[in-house]
C-alpha cells in the first residue's frame, strides 16, 4: 500500500547520523542524497521496495512532527526491536511512551519500541511473534 513516507528536519546533516544509524539496523543502506528544486536538501532511504525520505521543508518554513502520527518500521525480532530503540537513543532519540517490550492488546501480540527522533518525529519498531 505504501510507496514512502517522507518526515521534516530542520537539521540534515542531523537527521542524516541518526537515520544512517536508525534505518542500519534494518538493512536500510545510505541514502540518495538529493536537491530539491527549490534548495532544499532531502535523504532518500530504500528497502524493501520502500523508501523512507528526510527533507528539508520545501515551503521554508521550520519543520515540526504531526501531533498523533507514527511511523511503524517492521522488525524481524524482539532483539532488533530492542536495538532499533537502543541505537535510537545513543543518535539523539529520546523514548517516549512505555519501555521497550511486549504488548497485549485487542490487534494481539506485539513487541513495540517508541522513540521520537531528533526533530520530534514519532517512530515505532514493532514485531508481531508468530501465532503458538
Amino acid at each position: 500500500m505504501f510507496n514512502h513516507v517522507m518526515v521534516g528536519t530542520n537539521d540534515i546533516a542531523r537527521a542524516k547520523r541518526f537515520y544512517d544509524a536508525v534505518l542500519g539496523v534494518l538493512g536500510a543502506g545510505a541514502p540518495f542524497e538529493n536537491t530539491a528544486p527549490t534548495g532544499q536538501a532531502r535523504l532518500f532511504y530504500r528497502h524493501d521496495g520502500a523508501a523512507f525520505c528526510v527533507s528539508e521543508p520545501i515551503n521554508g518554513e521550520a519543520a515540526c512532527h504531526a501531533n498523533g502520527g507514527t511511523i511503524g518500521f517492521k522488525c524481524g525480532s524482539p532483539e532488533q526491536v530492542q536495538q532499533f530503540h537502543d541505537v535510537a537513543i545513543a543518535h539523539g532519540g529520546t523514548t517516549c511512551e512505555e519501555p521497550p517490550g511486549l504488548r497485549e492488546g485487542s490487534l494481539g501480540a506485539m513487541v513495540l519500541a517508541y522513540v521520537r527522533d531528533p526533530d520530534g518525529n514519532k517512530l515505532c519498531a514493532v514485531h508481531r511473534p508468530k501465532k503458538a
